[in-house]
């Protein structure tokens, strides 16, 4: 749906080949995702995953996602079927999910999958708690990653983030991704500055208390930066 595959597994391929690879790593130590654009028919899904492979030029995806619960329920399970016969084929390792709710999960539950989703990747950030559904995922094994888990900048000045990023001597965008982590997701945070995806992955040096993330808790606005599909029929 990016239309950057190859140019993404490129990149991957010409680093792990080049010289600047001090570290001497392996296709095996990077973790290459991709998406499934729309749900369809198994064919058309199973099709677009090989072309996905071929197009990487990795020899295997290591997480794919169907991208979103759009399409009804009968082409959300053909589409997961589809992912499943991939990573039995050996073309992709992990299948997962993007945007999809309880009920879309529940769905794919009831239906006896050969594997279950190992991820469920949605919108979740301080001022979009996703409560229920991050509840869900976790009771099920399902990896919470949290995409716009620095709500697109939209709050970085908020009252609480401010005072609470103060006290703990962090940026407003480390303290935001340090409440992810707590919670037990897997925060992707974005930023096109250097400087600022360093300071991103900075975040071990301190821990927010308990009533800190009680606080951080209760922003909760349903915030919506992007998309928002998990209710989708």
């Amino acid at each position: 749906m990016y239309h950057n595959e190859h140019e993404v597994g490129s990149a991957i391929s010409k680093f792990l080949s080049s010289s600047a690879n001090g570290t001497a790593l392996k296709r095996e130590d990077v973790h290459y995702t991709s998406k499934l654009a729309s749900n369809s028919s198994y064919d058309t899904a199973r099709k677009s995953i090989k072309q996905s492979v071929k197009k990487c030029g990795l020899g295997y995806i290591d997480l794919f996602l169907l991208h979103s619960p759009y399409g009804g329920k009968q082409a959300r399970l053909d589409s997961w079927r589809a992912v499943e016969d991939a990573i039995k084929d050996g073309e992709v390792k992990i299948g997962g999910v993007s945007n999809f709710g309880v009920k879309h999960l529940q769905e794919l539950i009831d239906s006896s999958p050969r594997i279950l989703p190992a991820v469920n990747q949605i919108e979740v950030h301080p001022f979009n708690t996703r409560t229920e559904l991050t509840s869900f995922c976790q009771s099920h094994d399902i990896v919470v990653e949290a995409y716009a888990p620095l709500a697109r900048a939209l709050r970085m000045k908020h009252p609480t983030i401010v005072e609470l990023s103060n006290k703990y001597g962090c940026a407003p965008g480390q303290l935001m991704i340090r409440w992810s982590l707590q919670h037990g997701f897997v925060p992707l945070p974005k930023s096109v500055k250097k400087e600022r995806i360093r300071q991103n992955g900075d975040v071990g040096g301190f821990e927010i208390s308990e009533e800190g993330m009680k606080r951080m808790d209760g922003l909760d606005e349903y915030l919506v930066t992007d998309w928002d599909p998990v209710d989708c029929p």
